[in-house]
């Protein structure tokens, strides 16, 4: 499809031995590894590693079941099947993934495609460091359809309140059937350009969870990006 924006997102839990402060940077230098497999900087184009921002005061509404999300722009839509057999990624990252992660990366990941529904939708915008971004998973399905399809405007559950205040909202949707358990019909990124911004969104979050069925909230911290 023509001027298509293809991710792969996770919603990543961290090995239960590393605390949640350590999480990021153990994230990070997994992370690192990618410059050692030719394939892997051919086919992502950006990175972003969105942290669970730690502070006991946020909300009930929101998860403490995992601990980060990473937003992974693609070169093609190909390139979220390929990476899965690439034999760098293979033999270099995967082996470490048990180090940082509950579980293997390809078991909470999932493949979509981008739609923005405010801000620039230029495909080279991406977070960088230190980016606030509220990442809700919703709507968990027990079958995967392929025909689901981004709202065209902005549902009114989505901009209620202090959530309205994003300067960017990007709704992806699945391209394929994901792991057990992760099926959710949207995955949504609402952007803030502060701190405060971002946690009135979260405190809006009661109508947005009442809409969304089976979900997953998220108050989140880009800790580490590239380009």
């Amino acid at each position: 499809m023509k001027n298509a924006v293809w991710k792969m997102i996770y919603l990543a839990r961290r090995n239960p031995t590393l605390a949640p402060e350590q999480f990021p940077e153990a994230w990070r230098s997994h992370s690192a590894l990618g410059k050692q497999c030719r394939n892997v900087g051919q086919r992502v184009k950006a990175v972003a590693q969105c942290a669970r921002v730690l502070d006991d005061a946020l909300p009930a509404t929101l998860s403490r079941d995992y601990d980060g999300v990473n937003l992974m722009v693609l070169a093609d839509r190909n390139s979220g099947d390929a990476i899965w057999s690439d034999p760098e990624t293979l033999s270099i990252m995967r082996p470490d993934e048990p180090r940082v992660f509950a579980d293997y990366v390809r078991n909470f990941s999932m493949l979509c495609e981008q739609h923005v529904l405010r801000g620039s939708a230029d495909e080279a915008v991406h977070p960088q460091r230190d980016a606030m971004i509220l990442i809700g998973f919703l709507q968990r399905e027990a079958t995967f359809s392929k025909a689901r399809s981004a709202p065209t405007s902005l549902p009114a559950a989505w901009i209620t309140g202090g959530l309205n205040a994003a300067q960017r909202i990007v709704c992806n949707t699945l391209d394929a059937a994901a792991p057990e358990g992760y099926g959710y019909g949207y995955i949504v990124e609402w952007w803030f350009d502060t701190v405060q911004a971002a946690k009135e969104a979260a405190q809006s979050l009661s109508d947005a969870k009442q809409a969304s069925g089976d979900s997953v909230f998220m108050l989140t911290q880009v800790t580490h990006s590239r380009p």
